[in-house]
């Protein structure tokens, strides 16, 4: 209950102009720099609430997730002027949401079955260009964080050389 509120709080601030925010907060001080197409980010929040859904939770809940990510990354690359990459956001901000489902929700069918659908994805990420590449390391290293078993998996020198492969070189 006091997770929905919060969201219903998200979801209603993003719904205003940034000059109706509360004075103070980090995130929205940043925010403020999205110069109006904020409102986009109701869609992760739209996201995080299908994660409150009843335990465990379904395919529904995680696609609803997967799709909120998906959709505020496809935002970010149009506020950074990068629109031609909302397509391959849209497709990473899914794999993130989903590589991270399967290790971090708390029941062990759930994990499963977010990691039923992370295989789904395909198994390469899509192309960025520079603006938006951060997206391809988090969903590549929360791949492989899955693929690993472990966080670990993702803060081994390998996984340094897998972030610069992704994120520098863009390969």
């Amino acid at each position: 209950m006091l997770a929905q509120l919060r969201l219903a709080w998200w979801r209603e601030t993003l719904g205003q102009p940034a000059q109706a925010w509360p004075a103070g907060d980090m995130l929205l001080t940043s925010l403020a720099s999205w110069n109006g197409s904020h409102g986009a980010l109701t869609s992760l929040v739209d996201a995080w609430e299908a994660l409150t859904a009843p335990a465990p939770l379904g395919d529904a809940a995680l696609e609803g997730f997967a799709q909120g990510r998906g959709a505020a990354c496809a935002a970010l690359a149009e506020v950074v002027g990068s629109p031609r990459d909302g397509d391959a956001a849209t497709r990473l901000g899914r794999i993130w949401a989903l590589e991270d489902l399967a290790m971090r929700l708390g029941r062990e069918e759930e994990r499963a079955a977010a990691g039923q659908l992370a295989v789904l994805e395909p198994a390469r990420l899509p192309r960025t260009t520079r603006p938006v590449r951060s997206l391809r390391v988090l969903a590549g290293l929360a791949r492989r964080r899955r693929i690993g078993g472990s966080d670990e998996a993702a803060a081994s020198p390998g996984a340094v050389m897998e972030a610069v492969k992704l994120g520098l070189l863009g390969l």
